[in-house]
């Protein structure tokens, strides 16, 4: 999907034993949309810490050979590689800082599904009564039917996306790509919210190994704010994760630990827990990479 998106350069790192493939490292460098000098025109983005096909191996060794060899080839393009979304905070700690990489704590928001009888059970009174108004004044919610519904949800959101909730949003030709190489194979779904046959609002969720990863969401609040349109989009992604069985659905992106936080204090209304976790980052020049290094320690 990556590599069929224009703008995206994936690097898949495999670690191999006797000739047999025993991990992998997936990472993708893109170009920044920021008004920035050229050295920040693009960085590298890593999503956990790998894929490892034999259990019985040492994955923090050999996430630390993929790891010099992931820093030494994205640092020829990228003047940022930010690794996120890790499952254990702690894993590799002395291999990030061996190849010198700081650490910047971050939030998680990750909803539990498998005990619940109704979706809705550890929703706020508000959100609830929110997801009751906006149907009953006209919204309507379900799954993306049409590539004509996925490119006007993909421009909706381009237009609203809040710098306070993701910086950065992927034009049309990446969600084109996610529809014929990930939603068709049902590993993830885009909904949208509608209002009098428009697009109001939308959700992209892809699926991984029992959990939900809600990537991006977005509404016209302002416009419809009768029809909640970012209200429905999180509730009907939740909603779809629980009707199919996935123990877990995780917000991709929930900021830094700020004591308010706009985007955190909206999703953790549906049920949420909150935890603390971390990103690791490194950057090209190394004179302020040493010095964010000794301010992280």
């Amino acid at each position: 999907m990556y590599e069929a998106t224009p703008g995206y350069t994936p690097i898949l790192i495999v670690a191999s034993k006797e000739d047999k493939p025993i991990a992998k490292l997936l990472a993708t460098t893109r170009r920044s949309t920021h008004l920035l000098p050229l050295g920040f025109t693009k960085r590298c983005d890593v999503y956990g810490v790998g894929e490892y096909l034999d259990e019985q191996v040492d994955k923090e060794a050999i996430f630390s050979e993929m790891l010099e060899h992931l820093s030494n080839d994205a640092l020829r393009e990228a003047f940022l590689i930010e690794f996120r979304n890790l499952e254990n905070p702690m894993f590799a700690y002395k291999y990030f800082r061996s190849n010198h990489y700081f650490a910047v704590n971050w939030m998680r928001v990750r909803n539990s599904l498998h005990s619940l009888k109704y979706v809705e059970e550890r929703f706020s009174s508000s959100r609830i009564r929110q997801i009751r108004k906006g149907l009953k004044n006209g919204a309507e919610v379900h799954e993306a039917h049409s590539i004509e519904e996925i490119q006007a949800v993909s421009h909706m959101m381009s237009r609203i996306y809040s710098s306070r909730i993701r910086r950065y949003f992927p034009g049309f030709e990446f969600f084109k790509n996610m529809d014929t190489r990930i939603i068709e194979h049902r590993f993830g779904k885009i909904f949208v919210v509608k209002y009098k046959e428009k697009v109001i609002g939308g959700a992209v969720c892809v699926f991984s190994e029992g959990t939900a990863y809600l990537w991006f969401s977005g509404g016209m609040r302002k416009t419809y704010a009768p029809q909640y349109p970012g209200v429905l989009s999180v509730w009907m992604a939740l909603k779809d994760a629980h009707q199919n069985g996935y123990q877990h659905l995780e917000f991709i992106d929930v900021g830094l630990p700020f004591r308010k936080h706009g985007y955190r204090n909206f999703v953790l209304q549906f049920g949420g827990k909150q935890s603390s976790t971390r990103r690791w980052f490194r950057l090209r020049w190394n004179f302020l990479n040493n010095i964010l290094i000794k301010i992280s320690i």
